[in-house]
């Protein structure tokens, strides 16, 4: 993973003419986090309703579901099971999904996708071809499909985002699909799904143009120029389909690669006129190559997403410019999660098994806090960032974990789920003032980060506070600069003793949030401590 300090970032950027660029866009997030050098100051956090982000696109909460693993077979899919409905749904899961409120889900893949043909996942179910996954190495079945995410989408309460296979797949190909799912009748695609039993036409609205094509891994990898040239016919072709559809093109799969940015800048100097978001991927981990094991560094790791969503930026805004487009892109964060123990030899290898156990990683409390951080990373930058998915939902590397006989929630599942619950309206640009610490390779990093939003619906203020002192409460003041908040609705915090906690089938409630004594405000400010290790939520009433 690449180092993070400001040196090196600016000669990443500067490869490519982007350093003053990026370094102003991220010099935002750093006045937003301002430093304190004496450490045993208390921190102060400021809200004012008239400093506002961005409303916030509640895509921004999205998750992942690909044919890997038991993902989509014996995770939301599992015909066999007493727990499953009449289309062989998990019903446990259906619930926990629409309990959760996840507003988009990005499917079938993931590298899966770049080597799927849809049309082997229609159709009446016993004429489907069991086929070989060369990208994990399994077998597909095929029993679930388009038609059957669609429909189990509507039942969990969410919207499909479609990822399309540009690797062995075509352009040609990418649009029939969109026809499949978005014409009503009279052409040969949509009668085809009226054949199969569907009449209505799904009306899906986004769509991913491939996946992670930079990288080397993926079935179909090909340069930057020939990805852009073809992301551009086939984005051609599906507006002929259907003008309405917004499409991502693939960026980057990380800082880590060796044409991070270029490879970026030279997909967009194809298609930038015909995509309307850019992806970005990232996977964090307390590796000794990224942390050196040390968790003070690990639980900073969400500014390097800082950094990547600026860096990404300035590409896209750099194009812009030379192409002097009135259009500003956006950008689809559409994978990221902690992930590091199960990546290699049999954890991605599934032996041409159905179903095999791939991917599935236990997640302790700091893997938890830390995803408290990257969410606050993902609220501050709403106003680029209109979409984002957790990577997965369910068994693979998901905060959602089945067996036969129930389900049980992973630590990582409560950040998810207050920001589900608890964001709303618009995003604040919070000031937070707090002592800072050291760590190799990283500007001094402030011991708490705070992101929050304003409801002006019903007046609701939500705050998300991540405290990185893992030895020490923090004491916090809240400067309401406007508007003080009245009284508190909610008060949650999750931490512990052992950051290497976690969940399991047999100690579901290991680690779980817990009530935060809820404070009161005076004089416009309202004063409270947060425990070492931890991440808190808090909501008032206007």
């Amino acid at each position: 993973m690449f180092s993070p300090d400001r040196r090196s970032f600016l000669q990443q950027a500067g490869a490519t003419g982007l350093a003053c660029s990026a370094d102003l866009l991220f010099g935002r997030f750093l006045s937003a986090q301002t430093r304190s050098s004496n450490p045993g100051e208390p921190s102060r956090i400021f809200l004012d309703s008239r400093r506002m982000i961005a409303p916030l696109d509640r895509n921004l909460f999205g998750s992942f579901l690909e044919h890997l693993g038991r993902a989509i077979h014996e995770g939301i899919y599992d015909p066999a099971s007493k727990l499953s409905d009449s289309n062989g749904f998990r019903k446990d899961v259906i619930d926990e999904i629409k309990k959760l409120g996840v507003p988009i889900i990005r499917y079938p893949g993931g590298n899966f996708v770049s080597g799927y043909n849809w049309l082997d996942g229609v159709g009446p179910k016993q004429d489907r071809p069991r086929v070989l996954d060369k990208a994990w190495n399994s077998l597909e079945s095929n029993q679930f499909g388009t038609n059957e995410f669609m429909t189990w989408c509507k039942a969990a309460g969410t919207e499909p985002l479609m990822g399309l296979n540009l690797g062995t797949g075509t352009p040609e190909r990418a649009a029939a699909l969109v026809e499949y799912c978005n014409v009503e009748k009279g052409t040969q695609w949509s009668d085809l799904r009226r054949k199969h039993g569907f009449a209505a036409p799904y009306n899906v609205r986004r769509w991913c143009l491939g996946n992670e094509m930079d990288g080397p891994w993926q079935i179909g990898h090909m340069t930057a120029t020939e990805y852009g040239l073809k992301a551009q016919d086939a984005a051609r072709q599906m507006r002929y389909v259907d003008s309405s559809v917004q499409l991502i093109a693939c960026g980057s799969s990380g800082p880590f690669m060796p044409t991070y940015l270029e490879w970026d800048r030279e997909v967009l100097e194809q298609c930038y006129d015909y995509v309307d978001g850019l992806s970005l991927h990232r996977y964090f981990g307390n590796t000794p190559d990224e942390t050196g094991g040390s968790s003070e560094k690990y639980l900073a790791l969400n500014l390097t997403m800082d950094r990547q969503i600026a860096e990404t930026l300035a590409v896209c805004d750099l194009v812009r410019g030379h192409k002097r487009s009135s259009k500003k892109l956006w950008l689809s964060f559409d994978e990221w999660n902690v992930w590091y123990r199960e990546r290699s030899g049999a954890a991605v290898n599934g032996n041409r098994q159905e179903a095999p156990h791939l991917l599935e990683e236990i997640y302790n409390l700091e893997d938890a806090l830390l995803v408290g951080g990257l969410i606050n990373t993902l609220l501050r930058n709403a106003d680029r960032v209109k979409l984002a998915c957790l990577a997965q939902l369910i068994n693979v590397i998901a905060p959602i974990m089945t067996n036969p006989t129930g389900l049980f929630r992973q630590t990582i599942y409560y950040p998810y789920s207050w920001a589900l619950q608890f964001a709303r309206g618009n995003v604040l640009n919070v000031l937070v003032q707090s002592p800072t610490y050291e760590v190799s390779h990283v500007d001094p990093v402030s011991y708490l980060d705070a992101a929050g939003t304003l409801n002006p619906e019903n007046g609701q203020t939500s705050l998300f506070i991540l405290n990185r002192d893992l030895s020490k409460a923090r004491e916090v003041e809240v400067v309401w600069e406007d508007n003080p908040g009245k009284q508190v609705l909610a008060s949650w915090v999750l931490t512990g003793n052992d950051l290497k906690a976690v969940n399991s089938f047999d100690a579901p409630q290991r680690v779980q949030p817990q009530p935060l004594d809820k404070p009161s405000t005076g004089s416009g400010r309202t004063k409270f401590e947060v425990p070492a290790r931890s991440y808190t939520v808090l909501q008032w009433s206007s």
